[in-house]
């Protein structure tokens, strides 16, 4: 990912909320596995997105 710019960055649906949200460094070894945006919506595990969020 060295040398992508913001806005060229994959993007994932939060399993969770239904949230959209970005690559991040920490993840780069999992990005696969990776579903929920935050560490709140992994404990959540609704596994619908909530609508009008």
């Amino acid at each position: 990912m060295r040398g992508v710019k913001k806005q060229h960055l994959p993007e994932k649906t939060c399993a969770a909320c239904g949230r959209p949200f970005a690559w991040r460094k920490k993840w780069e070894r999992v990005w696969n596995e990776v579903r929920y945006c935050s560490d709140r919506c992994r404990r959540k595990k609704v596994g619908t997105a909530v609508a009008g969020r």
